[in-house]
């Protein structure tokens, strides 16, 4: 039942949209332009880089602030499965992220729901997650392939830590349900970006850049389309957080 909880709690939490609000507030409907991706992908690239910033650090405080609750309520009764727990109340927040029932269950891809899992963790997976989005993304510019690298890393690390002791004195069926809820959530990150997966297989997917486009720059999946003054071209559904 505790476990069902986390999830509700979560879930509650994950339905605070920030990219539809902001985009409220700003006279757009984040549903209706670029991707309509409700993530901060599409909020960076429809409204700039502040309205980046600010959709990213409100989906990942929503993620932290479900789970500190979580913590605090649930953490001192159950301290041998503190860390299931957090597992299943990100869970429900990223579900809550992405299926959001008054929205007709269209929301984001969860990657920076994600990033309050990580920042909620220890302090490794604090400097695995950065180095896998960031790396990619300042290199590259392709913002799934940091995210998909972030899912990945972060179930191996989990698995390792888990089998070496990290999570004592959870049990190992403890341990393998835990190992379940990550790589569940990895496979819905993987699923709701398999569109972008096959952009990279075919050299098409859409880089992004925090200030600007180099000069001369053209987007291969965008190639000879018009693209407005923010960049936007006719609605896609590749979109990464």
């Amino acid at each position: 039942m505790v476990r069902l909880w986390c999830v509700l709690i979560g879930y509650a939490f994950g339905l605070f949209q920030t990219a539809f609000f902001y985009g409220k507030l700003n006279g757009i409907d984040i549903r209706t332009a670029g991707s309509g991706n409700a993530g901060t992908t599409n909020a960076l690239r429809v409204l700039g880089p502040k309205a980046g910033l600010i959709v990213m650090i409100g989906d990942i405080a929503k993620t932290m602030i479900a789970i500190g609750i979580v913590k605090s309520v649930f953490g001192p009764v159950y301290p041998d499965i503190k860390y299931l727990l957090v597992l299943y109340t990100a869970a429900g927040a990223i579900l809550g992220h992405n299926y959001p029932f008054y929205m007709g269950f269209k929301g984001g891809k969860g990657i920076a729901c994600t990033g309050g899992l990580v920042f909620s963790s220890h302090w490794s997976f604090i400097v695995m997650g950065l180095l896998a989005f960031f790396i990619p993304f300042f290199t590259i510019h392709i913002v799934s392939v940091g995210s998909l690298l972030v899912y990945f890393l972060y179930v191996v690390q989990l698995i390792i830590m888990g089998q070496n002791g990290f999570f004592a004195p959870m049990s190992q069926a403890n341990l393998c349900e835990m190992y379940a809820v990550a790589i569940f959530l990895m496979a819905m990150a993987y699923w709701r970006h398999r569109t972008n997966i096959v952009n990279l297989i075919h050299g098409k997917e859409r880089k992004t850049y925090l200030v600007k486009k180099p000069e001369g720059y053209v987007n291969p999946s965008h190639s000879g389309r018009e693209e407005d003054k923010n960049g936007n071209t006719e609605k896609t559904d590749t979109e990464n957080m």
